[in-house]
């Protein structure tokens, strides 16, 4: 009989099956299921992953497990598993997959015990609505700081190019292109940003523009969805020829050094995307108040901001706050990976 971690981990397995089927991602859909057997029998999976059971669920335990194993078939030491993927067929790959876990065991423990980082560069296209919109308002330079930044691809977001039937917005040249993200879209104007500053934090920041990098950020990706593979590879080539720094620290503590004195002469735009939920209580306190304070200090010629794409209550929502007035917005809904964008104002 399976102890209470087993069914435990098997639960949450069994949860993240039922998210990536709703998604379309019907592969990791079928292998995570056949996982959770494997865990509640006490199998190889128990033993990758026991160590980290009684983990919060906001920690993403089984997207860093794939992530593990999929880092492995992109980095291509696992081929016939990696056909198996292209395949697209569970019942085709869980044997394979189940191989690969006995033979690169040690391994995988290793990469499991790595946190979660992802980059979804689709997530700019909710994003850019906010920034348009300060932009548009202020008449000022912005200077944009992600908190949760990862490999800092999102604070490129004026790089890319994003379209919704005849309207468009950014260099019809960029290797990115965020076509089919709008069910309903932000109006494109200004039609030209100015960045004063892009920087960003995360406690274990990622460059992208290295290969160890660029395996990191891809075994996120889920394989059954090759466009947004696509996508990152567009905007790490975009990183390239782009600075950003993405500092190694708290968002917290960053914060509140980035935020210690008005800037006058930009829009100081604070943002973040799919982040809140790594967040422990006391440092989204901490954060709240960092703004909150800064807020306090803010005026018409050294204005402040907070842009953010959270989960909401049936969609994700992204969300404006804007000092001086502290005054609140709901601009928009979308999914996860910031499709299906619906434009409120």
């Amino acid at each position: 009989m399976p102890d209470d971690r087993q069914q435990a981990l098997a639960r949450r397995l069994r949860r993240q099956a039922d998210w990536c089927g709703e998604s379309g991602e019907n592969l990791y859909a079928g292998l995570l299921r056949r996982s959770a057997d494997d865990a509640e029998s006490g199998g190889l999976v128990w033993y990758l992953l026991k160590a980290h059971a009684s983990e919060p669920a906001a920690d993403a335990l089984p997207l860093r497990f794939l992530a593990g194993v999929n880092r492995l078939v992109l980095g291509g030491r696992v081929p016939e598993l990696a056909a198996a993927y292209a395949a697209r067929d569970p019942e085709a790959a869980w044997p394979l997959f189940r191989i690969v876990l006995e033979e690169h065991r040690e391994y995988l423990a290793e990469q499991v015990a790595r946190p979660c980082q992802t980059n979804e560069v689709g997530r700019s296209a909710a994003l850019l609505g906010g920034f348009l919109e300060l932009a548009q308002a202020w008449q000022l330079p912005l200077r944009v700081l992600e908190v949760g930044a990862s490999a800092g691809l999102n604070l490129r977001w004026d790089h890319y190019r994003y379209e919704a039937g005849d309207a468009a917005w950014g260099d019809p040249d960029s290797p990115v292109c965020l076509g089919g993200a709008y069910a309903v879209p932000p109006p494109f104007a200004p039609a030209e940003v100015a960045i004063a500053e892009r920087a960003g934090c995360d406690l274990r920041p990622i460059d992208p523009t290295t290969p160890e990098g660029e395996l990191t950020l891809a075994a996120f990706v889920w394989p059954s969805n090759p466009r947004r593979l696509e996508l990152l590879r567009g905007a790490i080539e975009v990183a390239r020829a782009v600075p950003a720094l993405v500092e190694e620290a708290g968002a917290a503590a960053w914060l509140e050094a980035k935020l210690a004195r008005p800037a006058p002469g930009v829009v100081t735009v604070v943002f973040h995307s799919v982040f809140v939920q790594y967040l422990h209580g006391s440092e989204q306190s901490r954060i709240g108040r960092a703004l909150a304070m800064a807020g306090r200090a803010a005026g018409i010629d050294a204005p402040l901001s907070w842009l953010r794409l959270e989960p909401g209550t049936g969609a994700f929502e992204v969300r404006l706050t804007t000092w001086p007035g502290g005054e609140e917005r709901l601009l928009a809904t979308c999914g996860p990976h910031g499709t299906g964008v619906r434009w409120l104002r």
